[in-house]
């Protein structure tokens, strides 16, 4: 399944999450520090949906109150409730 988030409070402005059986398969953010949110991109595909929001939720840049990380995060939050809803 392929999910699009329009991000807030980051220099990303879209994040496209491909997901099955709870394992990502990919990610793409539009906009972003482009080694940034490459490094993100390469660690999180094929981990699990779960263990990334644990890890990345909450991260905050420079006192933004969110990050890219973060905002991944929610993006996939927002993914599983779709998924299941």
């Amino acid at each position: 399944m392929k999910y699009e988030y329009i991000t807030r409070g980051t220099c990303s402005r879209k994040i496209i999450v491909d997901i099955e059986n709870d394992v990502i398969n990919g990610v793409e953010f539009i906009g972003g520090c482009s080694g940034n949110t490459q490094g993100i991109m390469s660690l999180v595909r094929g981990a699990s949906v779960s263990e990334t929001i644990e890890r990345l939720r909450g991260i905050d840049c420079n006192g933004k109150g969110t990050s890219c990380p973060d905002q991944l995060s929610r993006a996939l939050e927002a993914a599983q409730k779709k998924q299941i809803g």
